[in-house]
């Protein structure tokens, strides 16, 4: 089998404090190393390592004063702690600060060895609240002799295309750092299991604690089969997922019954989709 053994750390950050928030963050990373050696993959929530505080405490400002140019000495220590505890590293997303002065909302991909494997900027900010800068493309990332990644950010899952397109690059695997702060969440986590059935693929959304955030991670597999749901608070989500089921859904399908993949190889080409100035071309 090809397994996976992930943490989702449903976590709260040191609001306005960047170096507290990075040292909670670090102590959380080694704890876990430490009490549950066989896990590989270690998540934690969107803009943890920026500091934001619960949403009627936030701060205009605070963007720009938290973000960090990538690479940096932020990222440089992110990359420390992978090749300290041998981890890979998904630590949320921070604010990235462009060479050309504009803020991105960033998640990072960061390997055992210590080096940054992926970034990706968030397609979908939450307008008209959220006001970084929006990034234009997806971004996927090997496990060596795992199988590969994709990253998300909390609303890029409210796009139908967002995880589609993922799946299209070959990910069998989304992993979307969330920080929600609102009574919306039930509406994600439809999104979710949703995004995981209709492209066969396992979804890890996760959010921030209360009172950061309203928590409620979920871990999905590839037939939208919630297997985890965290409540409010602290929590961490072990789980080993099996990417080889990725596979064998896609072959057989959902239930033993729906095969979208294997339907939109045979048919998609033909399938005028003007939104899109296309048609859906096969996967590469």
């Amino acid at each position: 089998m090809r397994t996976l053994a992930i943490a989702a750390v449903q976590t709260t950050p040191v609001p306005y404090d960047l170096e507290a928030t990075w040292q909670r963050y670090a102590s959380q990373v080694r704890a876990l190393h430490e009490t549950f050696p066989h896990v590989q993959l270690a998540v934690a929530p969107e803009l943890l390592l920026a500091a934001e505080a619960p949403l009627l405490e936030a701060r205009s400002e605070w963007m720009r004063e938290a973000a960090v140019t990538v690479p940096g000495p932020l990222t440089g220590r992110i990359c420390d702690l992978a090749r300290e505890t041998g981890l890979w590293l998904v630590p949320g997303s921070l604010y990235e600060k462009a060479a050309d002065g504009r803020v991105y909302n960033t998640a990072l991909a960061v390997s055992p060895q210590g080096e940054i494997v992926a970034t990706y900027r968030k397609v979908f900010p939450w307008q008209p609240y959220e006001q970084t800068e929006p990034g234009t493309e997806f971004v996927v990332f090997d496990l060596p002799g795992i199988g590969r990644a994709g990253l998300a950010i909390c609303y890029d899952g409210s796009f139908p295309e967002t995880v589609r397109q993922l799946a299209w690059m070959g990910a069998e695997l989304v992993i979307q750092p969330t920080l929600t702060t609102t009574r919306d969440r039930e509406m994600e986590l439809v999104c979710a299991r949703a995004n995981a059935w209709t492209n066969q693929v396992y979804v890890v959304n996760l959010n921030a604690a209360d009172p950061a955030a309203v928590g409620a991670s979920v871990i999905v597999d590839p037939e939208g089969i919630v297997r985890q749901q965290a409540g409010p608070g602290e929590e961490i989500l072990v789980d080993v997922l099996d990417l080889d089921a990725v596979t064998r859904v896609r072959k057989f399908g959902s239930a033993g019954l729906n095969r979208p993949w294997d339907q939109l190889a045979r048919y998609g080409e033909r399938i005028k989709l003007p939104m899109y100035g296309g048609t859906f071309q096969p996967r590469p």
